[in-house]
């Protein structure tokens, strides 16, 4: 019986090592389990909160994207003048074509383009010996009918003499002073042909009808000259101008029409005078807008006393037309063009609203505002066609420009 249970003592005794050696790795295992299954729930919570944070700051930044970010301008006060470039057209203060008024040949010519002349100084002759003929005819005639006169003055008196003493009839003197009235008549007809054909001879000898520059000569020694008196077309024998003030045309546009009065200033610039500006003055409007290119037709008067500008050149015309002082300048892709009208945006208190305005002159990148705006507001510059009143707005962080080198510093 002990033989018995000190074997089975003996048999426990050696299985004891490998019993708990089983423990062991049982054991193992389930830590080892355990670690891989909180590895995998860490991976999986690590994941959800992954995925939570990444809702999350979507959402945040779907949230942000759906408040636009704008940029904003402050409007600027008009200046109290702006200056304005229009082209002109250089012209004389007098041009005229001298015709001729009488038919013949040019029998000489005097004075050349370029030629100073004075008033009435010969310019050319022209030989007319149709008219010569027609005036001694004229003459003839003239000593015909006053030679006709004085017999029928004479036979008139006598007549009425002799009506005195009854030699004669009252018959025969009412034929004598009838006789005379009518030779009177033919007298005074000659007398205006002779000077008619005497102003036709006149016109032989072309002058100069003011003081001025010979512009053109458009005919020369022999040459065919018609005074206009038939279907032919006349010919101008020469074209004079007087530069010694200058007339230029300026066409205004119609927004400055009221701006632009006689009296403003003008400065000329022409290609010919670099850095030069001529001073001229505007002393007369049209009066009238023009319906094909709604402008106002202006004229500046400039002197010329020493002819160096030259009539017929193209100018840069300046003129400082007064502006309002209530008006503003804001960039053009400031502007929203809606169905009730012509509108800006602005920031209010971080929200977007409409403000209508009217706008005055157009400056290409620029526009005035005459109406609509107190100069004080945040203005949005190129804004979504969608925006509305009352729309939650971001203000974009203004951009650092980075100074710009000055002439001479060291780059």
């Amino acid at each position: 019986m002990q033989s018995q249970t000190a074997g089975h003592i003996s048999m426990q005794g050696a299985q004891s090592p490998g019993s708990a050696a089983t423990k062991r790795r049982s054991r193992r295992g389930w830590i080892i389990g355990g670690a891989i299954f909180l590895i995998f729930a860490g991976v999986l919570i690590f994941g959800i909160l992954e995925r939570v944070h990444t809702s999350a700051a979507l959402r945040t930044e779907t949230a942000n994207l759906a408040v636009p970010t704008v940029t904003i301008v402050q409007p600027k006060q008009a200046a109290p003048s702006q200056e304005i470039v229009l082209p002109g057209n250089v012209q004389p203060y007098i041009t005229s074509p001298v015709f001729a008024r009488t038919n013949g040949y040019l029998e000489h010519w005097y004075f050349d383009i370029g030629a100073h002349v004075k008033k009435g100084q010969l310019l050319a002759i022209i030989a007319s010996p149709e008219v010569d003929q027609q005036l001694e005819q004229a003459q003839s005639t003239l000593l015909t009918a006053q030679a006709n006169l004085e017999l029928a003055s004479i036979t008139k008196t006598r007549y009425e003499g002799l009506k005195k003493t009854n030699a004669v009839s009252q018959q025969d003197v009412d034929n004598t002073v009838g006789t005379y009235n009518a030779n009177k008549a033919i007298v005074e007809a000659d007398q205006a042909a002779v000077r008619q054909y005497s102003a036709l001879v006149s016109f032989e000898k072309v002058y100069a009808p003011f003081d001025g520059v010979i512009t053109a000569r458009n005919t020369d020694i022999g040459d065919l000259i018609n005074s206009g008196s038939n279907a032919i077309v006349k010919t101008d024998l020469f074209h004079m101008a007087q530069p010694g003030v200058l007339r230029v045309y300026v066409n205004v546009p119609e927004e400055f029409s009221q701006q632009t009065k006689p009296g403003l200033t003008a400065d000329l610039k022409l290609a010919e005078f670099p850095g030069r500006m001529f001073t001229g003055k505007l002393v007369r409007t049209a009066e009238a807008i023009n319906y094909t290119t709604r402008t106002l037709l202006v004229e500046v008067d400039v002197n010329n006393p020493s002819g160096e500008l030259l009539s017929g050149a193209y100018a840069e015309v300046h003129f400082k037309v007064p502006g309002q002082a209530s008006t503003y300048i804001v960039p053009v892709d400031t502007l929203l063009f809606r169905k009730e009208g012509l509108n800006v945006a602005v920031v209010e208190n971080g929200k977007a609203k409409l403000v209508p305005v009217v706008a005055g002159h157009d400056f290409g990148t620029s526009i005035e505002i005459v109406s609509g705006l107190q100069g004080n507001e945040s203005v949005i510059e190129s804004p979504p066609d969608s925006i509305v009143t009352g729309e939650q707005v971001q203000i974009a962080p203004a951009s650092k420009t980075p100074p710009q080198p000055t002439a001479g510093a060291k780059q």
